[in-house]
């Protein structure tokens, strides 16, 4: 097989919105897998399921490669499939848009990658969806959360 896609599966949570939250990530390149969460003390999960994207996304050395992201935000894949994204951008998220410092790291990231977005039913039968679901779910339950910069600066 010559044709390779990369193959990014992210999943974000929060217990409590907001409240500590996680992200979970599966790059999936061919039969090789890697493995990315990390947990936040207070954030949301709109916040958190387009950190895990941005996450996979920074994890990647080379640009150029095809993606197919899989994701079970309505919210994160609305925006980009949508066009909502550019007019936030192009307005400069007026009308009190979220997550504005996110977004503004996904588009920069998005430039350099052909990324293509699958929404998947959140808590189905995709394996790998459900393994990223308890990646994120682990990482907002475990000890040593980070500080969501631009979550706590934005509402303190």
């Amino acid at each position: 097989m010559t044709h390779h896609e990369l193959i990014i599966y992210t999943d974000g949570a929060s217990r409590g919105n907001p409240g500590p939250g996680g992200y979970g990530v599966i790059l999936k390149w061919g039969t090789r897998e890697k493995e990315l969460s990390q947990g936040y003390r207070l954030t949301t999960n709109n916040r958190m399921e387009l950190l895990a994207v941005i996450a996979g996304l920074e994890a990647l050395t080379k640009k150029g490669v095809p993606i197919v992201i899989y994701s079970d935000s309505q919210y994160v894949v609305n925006a980009v499939q949508k066009g909502w994204l550019k007019k936030w951008i192009s307005t400069n998220f007026a009308g009190g848009k979220k997550n504005k410092d996110l977004w503004l790291r996904y588009a920069r990231l998005a430039e350099d990658h052909a990324v293509r977005f699958v929404w998947v039913k959140g808590h189905a039968d995709n394996a790998y969806n459900n393994r990223c679901d308890k990646l994120a779910t682990t990482a907002a339950d475990g000890k040593d959360l980070l500080v969501d910069e631009g979550y706590e600066s934005e509402n303190s």
